[in-house]
């Protein structure tokens, strides 16, 4: 309600350390009932499961830590990095189906097979959430290993349903939007 409130500006510090995320802020009361916000509250919406977390920030011990901390959790990109704090939104996001590009981040053919994992991505947008897991980072060694990958075996799709824990895997030596349109359909018939 108060744009110049000590809760804004914690705001404004926390958009601030964020900017590749789009902040707006809003005390028009039209917007907060299309949104049902009743206090003073960050709302993430997700466009990648037309999803939305919220988070009341009324309380005097939520200040731009706890709101960055929020945001980098529930953020989910048409691409999501795994790490231990993105975990908590992939797991908590309402797409079921997890589609997983376990590479090295490091190869020098990477940029180029995020370039079309993305574009991918994108013709799956809210029915599979696309996730990239880093060979290299070793807080990822249990996501190689319960798709019973070994490194020689990388990169490779891994495709996950997760309310019957069905997959599937197929080994890559290149990267292309056909294999990961055909891997990700094949699994959805």
């Amino acid at each position: 309600q108060e744009p110049e409130s000590p809760a804004a500006s914690r705001f404004r510090l926390a958009a601030g350390r964020i900017p590749e995320v789009p902040f707006g802020l809003s005390t028009g009361p039209a917007v907060l009932s299309h949104y049902g916000v009743a206090a003073n509250t960050v709302t993430l919406f997700r466009r990648v499961d037309n999803d939305r977390r919220d988070l009341d920030i009324n309380s005097k011990d939520v200040d731009a830590e706890k709101m960055t901390r929020f945001i980098r959790m529930n953020e989910l990109r048409l691409v999501t990095e795994y790490n231990p704090v993105t975990a908590i939104g992939v797991m908590q996001s309402s797409l079921q189906l997890h589609l997983l590009l376990i590479t090295d981040k490091m190869s020098p053919k990477h940029p180029e097979r995020m370039r079309r994992y993305r574009a991918a991505a994108e013709l799956f947008k809210g029915k599979i959430l696309f996730i990239l897991v880093d060979s290299n980072l070793k807080s990822n060694e249990r996501t190689v290993s319960f798709f019973k990958l070994k490194k020689s075996q990388l990169p490779a799709l891994a495709i996950f349903h997760s309310p019957d824990e069905e997959q599937d895997v197929l080994t890559l030596d290149e990267v292309s939007v056909e294999r990961i349109r055909d891997f990700c359909n094949h699994f959805l018939q």
